[in-house]
């Protein structure tokens, strides 16, 4: 009679399991508790304890014996295990915290996004034209929205809501467009799948700016040119502040007899050729009545603008400067190519910190007169302890201490007139390499010093920040040699050595 209601236990215990995980499946997959689920997870649940109850005095002899102490102690301990793992995945998931462990911290918004979006004082409306979701889209914009509640996104079916997708402009399947009020601006290359921080952020710096800044690059001295793709060009920072919202235009200083009225700021780009007297006069007259100005000079050029640097407290040497230090051989550049990690105190470098740029071909410039306070200067840029001028580059340069001058040198000075109603600003670099496109594009943060100080000379300081990244290529490049000795060692050696050392193992144990 016993070893039936035992029997009879099993069968209702087992019929309980099985109604319980049918309950489970089919609320999984419908996701709503509907009255079918419940009834077969009750059910379940009623038959499993009503079985436990005809076999309790089974379960008892099967947990009296020796094997299954020890099987329940097991069992205890897999199920402890299990329950902490548990909650160290709800404690996970309800603080969230990621690591970014990448070199150039490609998965954490940079500092410029943070600026930005922290400080929207309009709404932002992010709209992704498209069918289906797309993970990066849902991976990125949570983290933009929890910087600022002004900024929303969401995904629209273009064919469901056919008005929306007309009032965005989209075009295509795939479009991600950012609007505020009457403005919209496309995100280039999110249609294409490719939806990055850099494009996201110039969006909607474009559709929030009020006032778009023009940047004036002097043309007619040979200087780098703005559309030059090439490796001295200035092609990629021309198209960097272009995505910043900045305008930009060539100015032939002569053929315009002056300073256009809608340059905001100067550029002159490392000329190679003098400028006329009256050239330099129509840039000094633009600096004394509150203009802006850029200049790069670089070694062995003489622009014949020493009147404008005079007037401004600064010393542009005429000398190489030499880094012999060995730091900027690590990331693959030579002695005439200084590094600098030491800055100065001004807004233009005060996020550069812990960060490096390099200037290929630099000259010194300085203050002239340190104890001078009109108009109030800097000394940017620092090389280190190492580093000495030299009056030209020979086969074998050496530091003679009746010509030459040892470091820390400055390579540039940001200069400001006392004149707060003018706002005169002034930035004088000895290298106009560094915002080449080889410059730019190398290593270093050569980029965010030039953005930085355009937005310095515009009066814009609430924009210097550290852009976002562009992820270094580490693909390796491998002969055949080498791969068929990688592919020896993957699928034999290590192989080989692992059993043979288990082998080895098991019969010393044997």
């Amino acid at each position: 009679m016993r070893r039936d209601l035992q029997k009879l236990g099993e069968v209702t215990a087992s019929f309980g399991v099985a109604l319980l995980v049918a309950g489970y499946l089919r609320y999984s997959i419908q996701g709503d508790m509907e009255r079918v689920s419940e009834g077969l997870l009750i059910g379940g649940g009623v038959l499993l304890l009503l079985g436990v109850i005809m076999c309790y005095r089974g379960i008892i002899r099967f947990f009296s014996k020796r094997s299954s102490q020890l099987g329940t102690n097991t069992t205890i301990l897999a199920l402890a295990v299990l329950v902490i793992l548990g909650i160290i995945n709800y404690l996970g998931f309800q603080y969230h915290k990621r690591f970014d462990l990448t070199a150039e911290k490609f998965f954490t918004l940079s500092d410029q996004t943070k600026k930005i979006v922290g400080g929207l004082k309009t709404d932002v409306n992010v709209v992704r034209f498209a069918k289906t979701a797309d993970e990066n889209f849902d991976e990125i914009l949570p983290e933009y929205h929890a910087l600022s509640p002004r900024l929303k996104f969401q995904t629209v079916d273009p064919q469901q809501k056919p008005d929306v997708a007309k009032d965005y402009g989209a075009t295509q399947m795939g479009d991600v467009i950012v609007g505020s009020g009457d403005k919209k601006q496309s995100v280039e290359g999110a249609a294409e799948g490719n939806l990055t921080e850099d494009n996201l952020t110039s969006a909607i710096l474009k559709v929030t700016q009020t006032e778009t800044k023009t940047a004036c690059f002097v043309t007619g001295h040979g200087e780098k040119g703005t559309a030059d793709t090439g490796e001295h060009g200035l092609s990629t920072v021309v198209e960097g502040l272009k995505k910043e919202g900045d305008a930009t235009q060539d100015v032939n200083l002569v053929e315009q007899n002056g300073v256009p009225a809608n340059c905001n700021l100067l550029v002159i780009a490392g000329p190679t050729k003098a400028f006329f007297p009256q050239e330099e006069q129509m840039v000094s007259k633009y600096l004394d009545g509150g203009g802006k100005a850029l200049i790069m000079v670089d070694p062995d050029t003489d622009p014949k603008l020493d009147d404008i640097f005079s007037a401004w407290n600064i010393a542009v040497g005429n000398n190489i400067v030499i880094d012999a230090s060995g730091m900027g051989r690590l990331l693959g550049a030579g002695p005439a190519i200084p590094l600098v990690a030491d800055y100065g105190d001004s807004p233009i470098t005060k996020n550069l910190a812990q960060q490096m740029t390099f200037f290929p071909l630099a000259r010194s410039v300085s203050l002239a007169d340190k104890n001078k306070t009109d108009p109030q200067g800097v000394e940017l840029l620092k090389t280190s302890a190492q580093s000495f001028t030299t009056p030209k580059i020979e086969a074998q340069v050496k530091y003679d201490a009746k010509t030459d001058q040892i470091g820390p040198l400055s390579l540039g000075v940001a200069a400001s007139g006392k004149d707060e109603a003018l706002n005169s600003r002034l930035v004088v670099i000895g290298d106009s390499d560094f915002a080449s496109n080889s410059g730019v594009n190398g290593p270093g943060d050569n980029s965010d010093l030039f953005y930085n100080t355009i937005d310095w000379l515009a009066q814009e300081e609430s924009q210097i920040s550290i852009r976002p990244k562009t992820p270094t290529d580490r693909h390796i490049n491998m002969t055949e040699a080498q791969k068929a000795a990688l592919t020896w060692l993957d699928i034999f050696i290590i192989p080989g050595i692992i059993v043979i050392t288990g082998i080895s193992i098991w019969w010393r144990r044997r």
